[in-house]
């Protein structure tokens, strides 16, 4: 849920309005969670989805996904706008090292030591780009790393808690959401976040009004399809998803969004970082389609049997 949930939607708004920019990520985020509400409490009622009705044990069993979950939504949103496209993307590849410690720590993975070396090239290629950033702001990198551990402590819990026997990947999006609408709305009033939003000049603006929408419901896609692939792969391969993305993000950043500052390093940075995703990607998912060894011992006792 990544995930990532956000970023696209808001850059999708700041690019129908770049002047005014939006400038109410949680209020966006708040937006995102009404629409996940709605579109999956609709498709329950019409039996297109299943998942569990409420009981007083479904908060014991989503913890922590709810505080994780607004965690990623907020400090997502408010990383976007505050750093360039192509940077952003770069320090967002961190997310991968937390996940693959997070996934040993948590799951008890292990994994080659080829994986682990591709993962310091990313984290090399981040350095070197973020050291050379022509247009440092603390403050996004602030949020965009608290970004990344959500993210990260996201995924691996979310893969833990998608029991189908249980909450199931319907049942984690829909009472995430519900849990978490009203805390957000309380922080965007707090923050005055939501007062920004209502002093917004562009609500009378038809074509303003369909992106807002529009982002809502892309962020229900994007949540719904990263919790999908997280269901049926794992969340370091929800990661790498996510890196192979970014690949084409970033250069499409550095032609049009026009937030861009050229450096040698960091384009030099950015391209070790998307090298070493890139190699990740494939020894991660080369792995995946590798057959499994036959057990001779376990087949010759079958065959005797």
């Amino acid at each position: 849920m990544a995930v990532n949930a956000s970023k696209t939607q808001v850059l999708l708004l700041e690019a129908g309005a770049r002047k005014p920019c939006f400038p109410s990520p949680i209020f966006l985020g708040i937006g995102q969670m009404a629409a996940t509400i709605m579109i999956l409490y609709v498709s329950k009622l019409n039996k297109i989805i299943h998942f569990p009705d409420f009981d007083k044990k479904i908060p014991v069993k989503l913890f922590p996904l709810p505080l994780l979950y607004v965690g990623n939504h907020i400090s997502g949103l408010s990383s976007t706008s505050k750093l360039s496209l192509p940077m952003f993307t770069v320090l967002r590849k961190f997310t991968i090292p937390l996940t693959l410690l997070l996934e040993t720590i948590i799951l008890g993975k292990q994994y080659s030591l080829n994986i682990v070396v591709s993962v310091f090239a990313i984290i090399l290629g981040a350095f070197i780009a973020a050291g050379s950033d022509l247009a440092f702001n603390l403050e996004g990198y602030i949020f965009v790393f608290l970004n990344d551990i959500f993210t990260a402590a996201n995924g691996v819990y979310t893969k833990q808690k998608m029991d189908p026997k249980e909450l199931g990947k319907y049942g984690v999006l829909f009472y995430n959401a519900c849990f978490m609408i009203l805390p957000t709305l309380i922080i965007s009033v707090s923050t005055g976040d939501l007062r920004q939003a209502t002093e917004f000049n562009q609500w009378k603006n038809v074509l303003f009004i369909l992106q807002f929408l529009l982002s809502c419901f892309l962020g229900f896609l994007l949540m719904y399809s990263t919790v999908l692939c997280s269901y049926y792969n794992s969340a370091l391969t929800t990661a790498v998803v996510g890196a192979i993305k970014n690949v084409s993000v970033a250069y499409i950043g550095m032609l049009i969004g026009g937030d861009y500052i050229f450096s040698l390093l960091n384009f030099v940075g950015l391209n070790i970082c998307m090298a070493g995703g890139l190699r990740y990607s494939f020894l991660t998912l080369s792995s995946q389609l590798k057959p499994k060894p036959v057990d001779e011992e376990n087949i010759r006792l079958d065959l005797k049997s």
